[in-house]
């Protein structure tokens, strides 16, 4: 064993106390409880229990400290949707799987599974009875939604006419001759000077802080168009430079998150506070990785660097079990064998220290877990347990994380069947 291992070992095992779920971590709720945004990852896209304790977490979050809205990595359209029916709107549907149908695109297990719908179902019961103002939102942050947003635009612009309903077809119009095709939209930008850049910036300005003067009523479809908007915008942007740096598209997209973010705050108030769901390689600090190596940054470091302690993040982890996952891009979804991790990563070690959940509050970690890298598992949509070595992230723990939660062994999500989604 290296010298490194074995204080690393001895480190966690002075730290790691058992976790038998959120519902009993009092010094967790407590200090996540403390900071502006509770950053709450996940160390894959498919694995149940991450769900259910992310969910458990929240729960504990809003009821007891007050946080105003969950913020996730899903697309703004079919989130806002989810976030209609949490708050008691039957046109979104009367139970959360009809909600849910609108996550259409792959991979839809992301967020059309039963353990979100479980969540929002809570979150709608909690919502009941209260005014508009106090009740919790469900929002997405990320922008993969570029025509999905560019239709709703129009739709809600399209009640309305005038010089904003113009602009937005003039943008739409402009991204119409690339079929909804990102990387061709991605080439033409790049190689043929069809960028659409001028004109989603325009669409953004006319609707940005309209929510500010609107009636009341009309707030958050105000808002609506304003996420959208930035969703288009960060989209045209993210596509344009995935062609040329994937690295800088990376960074592209968790900007967005974070800006997205902010105006979220900023529609709720000075006081707001915000849970936010996205994976570790998002929440965790890119500087306490390689990712700061190949010039990436993410929100964890974006939302440390501005506001400091006010952010708190709680990443996750598991030493086996099995996932949902697809094994390539745009493959069917299938439940997956996640094997033991591999010998010395974060992962091995605490399951060497015994098999059993754990949880490592990190405020006042010893040095060793600020300084040494360990190997850390990430798995993506896309998973191949084959490959199993190249998913591991080097990673100083109690400077990536503020806590981290390990689940010894999990089991895959339950996707929402077809027929639950569409009937």
């Amino acid at each position: 064993m290296r010298k490194n291992e074995f204080e690393t070992l001895q480190a966690l095992e002075r730290h790691a106390t058992p976790f038998t779920g959120a519902a009993y971590a009092e010094a967790l709720v407590d200090r996540a409880g403390e900071a502006r945004f509770a950053l709450i990852g996940e160390a894959s896209h498919g694995t149940s229990a991450f769900y259910a304790e992310r969910a458990e977490l929240s729960k504990r979050l809003i009821v007891e400290k007050g946080f105003k809205f969950v913020a996730v990595e899903g697309d703004w359209p079919s989130c806002y949707v989810l976030n209609r029916y949490v708050k008691g709107d039957e046109a979104a549907g009367t139970i959360a799987a009809e909600a849910l149908r609108h996550f259409a695109r792959w991979p839809s297990w992301m967020w059309a599974n039963r353990e979100v719908a479980a969540f929002a179902d809570w979150l709608r019961v909690f919502n009941d009875g209260k005014a508009a103002e106090d009740k919790v939102g469900f929002y997405g942050i990320d922008l993969y939604s570029l025509w999905e947003s560019m239709e709703e635009i129009l739709k809600y612009l399209g009640q309305k006419d005038g010089a904003d309903l113009q602009a937005a077809r003039r943008a739409f119009a402009c991204f119409e001759p690339h079929g909804q095709e990102a990387q061709q939209y991605g080439l033409a930008a790049n190689f043929y000077g069809e960028g659409c850049e001028d004109e989603v910036v325009e669409l953004l300005r006319k609707l940005q802080d309209r929510w500010r003067t609107a009636d009341p009523g009309d707030r958050e479809e105000e808002l609506a168009a304003e996420l959208n908007a930035l969703a288009v915008k960060g989209a045209e942007d993210y596509y344009r430079t995935m062609i040329r740096n994937d690295a800088q598209s990376w960074n592209v997209r968790d900007r967005h998150m974070v800006a997205a973010l902010e105006r979220l705050l900023a529609f709720h108030g000075p006081a707001a506070r915000a849970i936010v769901w996205a994976h570790n390689t998002h929440i965790g600090d890119a500087r306490a990785t390689d990712m700061s190596e190949e010039g990436m940054v993410n929100v964890g470091q974006l939302l440390r660097e501005s506001y400091g302690t006010e952010v708190y993040a709680v990443g996750f982890g598991t030493y086996e079990g099995t996932v949902i996952a697809g094994r390539a891009w745009g493959r069917p979804q299938e439940a997956m064998k996640v094997p033991p991790a591999q010998p010395g990563s974060l992962e091995e070690l605490l399951h060497r220290i015994e098999p059993s959940d754990k949880l490592l509050m990190l405020d006042d970690a010893e040095q060793v877990l600020r300084e040494a890298p360990v190997g850390h598992r990430a798995i993506g949509v896309v998973y191949d347990p084959e490959f199993e070595r190249g998913n591991y992230v080097p990673t100083k723990l109690a400077e990536r994380y503020d806590a981290f939660i390990f689940l010894d062994r999990t089991t895959a999500l339950t996707p929402l069947a077809v027929e639950e989604v569409l009937n």
